[in-house]
């Protein structure tokens, strides 16, 4: 090698070497030495003033920085919680800063020593606000969440907020989905990403004046680039038969767009098993008994698939879409009804039997769309929110009925009769909104708003009868049911905060314009109104620990398409379903007011007016001997009760939950079947609800819940309800730094949830006992991968949990 070339290299070595960089590592634990996973670093210039890099931890908490240059450096870590660490240093090789520990934040409150942490219930002028986000239950289901949130009650298959259902929402986004549909849907949806539940007993003039109460559930948002993700099942054995439920989500998130899916599948039989008793009656006199022997198994696997895609412009609009898909294929969606009757003389004395064979497939398609647009305008708080909506609703369903009737103590029937249903029903619901938000200072805001929806539904209902062998039409229960309802909706409200009160008041007029069509009969009812609902809301707080409330609103139930079809559904030859194309709406008007006590202590007491109630109502014609299930309107109903709800701290791993009420419900109905006479069914009930939370282990990763319910007999219509009470148990082992978690239960430990139900007025009188598959044992697991700690860097810091310490230290 020449002497210039090697001279040049000697020189040139030391850069090469240089231009590859230094690299720069670290481990980040807490004060447990436990791993703090997806922390974030950050590099700066040793002014603190230069961005230079960005990273997070693994999961393990170790962080790695390359191609750095020779300089001096200050690296900041942070993560929600904890202290900021930051220090500063020279890099001219290779560097390994070892173990760096962060310090839990904390705050010191009058020489007591807190962490700071967001308050698990607080109470706004217009809701309460039920946080999940840090909690345990974040582990857990939707449904699960709303089963320990404060003034909601979850039990026998129904979701209820002082004695009447609530509406759906998830981010303020309607949910148009059944009952049952939702409870289905809440199960198969991970709490890892649910922020809070919203709990709006009287809803303002924002949300539709449509239902009842409404339960608002609010997701988290990724604001992190990068993806997270997780998987979970649950297993259910019953006394019968085992049910399912399996599901993931995921997120992903680059500096402009937000996604998130989830999907879940819930396959699951559930069995029935009824006995009912009828004693027709004529002049006050028994005729005849039937007593009925009713067993129903009943098999479903919905699909539900929700999607939900945000796009940002810039920092003043953006664009979301979102997608709640739910399918139940018709050869997962099956049920099988099998009842023996005996029917007996007015003596006691059994006269003959007859035994019906029920087989039912169904099949369900809903499909809904949502754009919404939103533009925030260069005043802080202003924006303009733009909704369209639509959804694509599919049922059908076939059965097929045989019942042979017989006599005593002869094995063969003495007849057969056999009939088929085909029903469906497609809905096609348009929707428009805008939504317009000003805050005029900071103590005050303004709400205006305007919406637009379009329903069309067609109902078939096609009955066949068997004649001589042969499959023919019975054009005297067939028909075709058409629906149309156009309904113009604006809004507006007010609020106010001033000193120590707190005012929200608004109005909501709607125009609605119905059309019902009988394409057998000819008949077709028109209808139109026009409904004003005014809201009010009023806080004040009598000091740091206390406060009081009033509000006020009224709401409206519309019938529903089914509950408007005048024909006949027949369960069997000896009993069917109807409607009434002349249903009126139900008005309700609501009263509360609230006492707050020591910020986690509620009382609450209600009135509601029930103008025009819509139910369904059994009645027995005593004529024909047949069993008629009719929606129709009762008078009025009159409730009114005081409920407590409660969320605390009892000791320093020991937090309970407690609903309870005592309340008077009062129903006044036409008996159809007894001259139409005006009947009145009341009762005062009250029903608990207490769930004890454990905290077990040193490092806080094992929970047990005990959860007693106790409802004492009800009216609901005609019909008295029995009580029930029920224990639950859950223990639940986090994994894993919180990553993941097993969980083992067992719901109605006693099996003490079955309930009767007697209808015994004028000539009325029907007595049912009903038993579910109730006792229940559980098995679940929940996994979540990725960034799954880096939800929300917002570090919003709430000390109001301060008001719970009583000079104590936790």
């Amino acid at each position: 090698m020449p002497k210039s070339l090697f001279t040049c290299f000697l020189y040139l070595s030391p850069l090469l070497v240089f231009t590859q960089g230094f690299i720069l590592t670290g481990r980040v634990v807490d004060e447990s030495n436990l791993p703090v996973p997806f922390s974030n670093v950050v590099l700066y210039s040793a002014d603190n003033v230069t961005f230079i890099e960005g990273t997070t931890t693994n999961e393990e908490g170790v962080f790695q920085f390359k191609n750095l240059k020779l300089n001096n450096y200050t690296i900041v870590i942070s993560y929600l919680g904890f202290e900021e660490s930051k220090s500063t240093f020279n890099i001219d090789k290779t560097l390994d800063l070892g173990v760096i520990i962060l310090k839990e934040k904390i705050q010191t409150l009058d020489g007591v020593t807190v962490v700071a942490k967001r308050p698990t219930v607080k109470r706004m002028v217009d809701r309460l606000v039920f946080n999940v986000e840090n909690s345990t239950l974040s582990n857990n289901n939707v449904l699960d969440v709303l089963k320990h949130t404060p003034g909601v009650l979850v039990h026998d298959g129904t979701i209820t907020i002082k004695q009447s259902t609530p509406v759906i929402y998830i981010n303020d986004r309607k949910v148009h989905l059944s009952p049952n549909e939702v409870q289905q849907l809440l199960e198969g949806t991970s709490a890892n990403n649910i922020k809070s539940i919203e709990v709006i007993t009287n809803p303002p003039a924002k949300y539709e004046a449509e239902g009842g109460a409404v339960l608002n559930i609010i997701t988290s948002k990724n604001i992190i680039a990068g993806y997270n993700g997780s998987v979970f099942g649950n297993y259910k054995q019953g006394s019968e038969y085992p049910k399912y439920a399996f599901g993931t989500s995921h997120f992903f998130k680059t500096e402009k767009l937000n996604t998130y899916i989830n999907y879940s599948n819930s396959p699951r039989k559930d069995y029935r098993h009824n006995s009912e008793f009828i004693n027709f009656i004529e002049n006050d006199q028994n005729t005849s008994r039937w007593e009925t022997d009713f067993k129903r198994t009943r098999e479903t696997s919905n699909h539900n698939i929700n999607t939900t895609i945000d796009y940002e412009f810039n920092d003043n609009n953006s664009l979301g879409f979102s997608t709640m898909l739910l399918l139940a294929p018709r050869e997962h969606t099956k049920t099988f009804v099998n009842s023996l009757t005996e029917v007996y003389n007015a003596s006691h004395v059994l006269d003959s039997t007859f035994n019906t064979i029920n087989r039912l497939v169904d099949e369900t398609i809903n499909l809904a769309f949502t754009v919404d647009y939103v533009h925030k305008f260069k005043k802080e708080g202003e924006k303009l929110v733009v909704s369209m909506h639509h959804t694509n609703y599919d049922f059908s369903s076939f059965q097929d009925v045989k019942t042979g009737y017989f006599l005593p103590n002869d094995p063969v029937a003495f007849r057969n009769n056999n009939f088929q249903t085909f029903s469906s029903q497609k809905i096609k619901l348009y929707t428009g909104q805008l939504d317009y938000e000003l805050p005029i200072n900071n103590s005050a805001q303004f709400e205006a708003g305007a919406k637009i929806s379009n329903i069309d539904s067609e109902s078939i209902l096609t009955q066949y009868i068997f004649e001589n062998g042969e499959k023919v039409v019975d054009l005297q229960n067939s028909d075709t049911f058409l629906y149309e309802e156009v309904n113009y909706a604006a809004y507006s409200s007010y609020s106010k905060d001033w000193g120590n009160w707190s005012l929200k008041s608004g109005v909501r007029i709607e125009y609605t314009d119905i059309t019902g069509n009988s394409v057998s009969t000819k008949i077709i009812n028109h209808k139109d109104y026009v409904k004003l609902f005014p809201s009010f809301y009023l806080l004040h707080r009598l000091n740091e620990h206390n406060n009081i409330y009033f509000n006020y609103n009224k709401r409206i139930y519309r019938p529903r398409y089914s509950e408007l079809n005048p024909f006949k559904y027949f369960f069997n030859d000896n009993s069917y379903l109807t409607g009434d194309p002349n249903l009126k709406p139900q008005i309700d008007d609501v009263f509360t007011l609230g006492y707050t006590f020591n910020k986690d202590y509620t009382f609450e007491l209600y009135y509601r007016y029930e103008n025009d109630p819509t139910l369904e109502i059994t009645f027995q014609d005593n004529d024909e001997n047949i069993l008629k299930y009719v929606n129709t309107n009762i008078n009025t109903s009159i409730s009114y009760g005081l409920d407590f709800t409660t969320y605390t701290r009892l000791a320093n791993r020991w937090n309970i939950s407690v609903l309870a009420s005592i309340f008077y419900y009062e129903n006044q109905f036409f008996a159809l079947e007894s001259g139409n006479e005006l009947t009145k069914i009341d009762k005062w009930s009250l029903y608990g609800n207490l769930v004890n939370y454990f905290t077990l282990l040193k490092d806080k990763s094992l929970t047990l819940d005990m959860a007693y319910l106790y409802i004492s007999p009800i009216v609901d219509g005609p019909k008295n309800v029995s009580s029930r009470h029920g224990l639950d148990l859950n223990l639940r082992k986090t994994l894993w730094t919180n990553k993941a978690s097993i969980s083992i239960g067992y719901i109605d430990v006693f099996n003490n949830q079955n309930f009767n139900t007697t209808t015994k007025y004028s000539n009325q009188d029907i007595f049912l006992m009903s038993r579910l598959e109730n006792r229940l044992f559980t098995l679940g697991f929940n996994y979540k991968f990725g960034n799954s700690h880096l939800k929300d860097n917002q570090k919003q810091i709430d000390l109001e949990e301060r008001d719970r310490l009583n000079a104590k230290n936790y």
